[in-house]
């Protein structure tokens, strides 16, 4: 089935209206939680990194 340009565009503009776009409450709560989150992850993943970069250090030095 065809549908003409003008009909395909009144169609996705009624679909639009449909839509539930989230409150700017919600919008500020949720992307607070994923910039925690992601400072989080980024304090865990550079401890790790410091650890592990000691590690070598000492075995390299060790002569292992």
């Amino acid at each position: 089935m065809k549908v003409s340009p003008i009909q395909f565009f009144r169609q996705v503009r009624q679909e639009v209206k449909k839509i539930t776009w989230p409150k700017r409450k919600e919008v500020t709560q949720v992307t607070t939680i994923v910039l925690i989150i992601v400072a989080l992850a980024a304090i865990f993943f550079f401890a790790v990194d410091v650890v592990l970069a000691a590690a070598v250090k000492l075995i390299l030095r060790l002569g292992v």
